[in-house]
């Protein structure tokens, strides 16, 4: 959960700074890409969290 969580803050950081920044759009095109990877690496997480994990004792 915290690498998803991560890697929606790095898109976002990145994308603000892409638009504000003159001449560095190319960081708001690398902050969609991670947008879309963490998206796409939150649905699988998510669709196969039915499963319980054991602790190890």
């Amino acid at each position: 959960m915290s690498l998803f969580l991560f890697l929606i803050l790095a898109a976002v950081i990145l994308g603000i700074i892409g638009v504000a920044v003159h001449g560095l759009f190319y960081l708001l095109v690398i902050g969609c890409v991670v947008l879309l990877a963490a998206l796409a690496y939150g649905a699988l997480r998510f669709r196969r969290g039915g499963r319980k994990q054991r602790i190890a004792r």
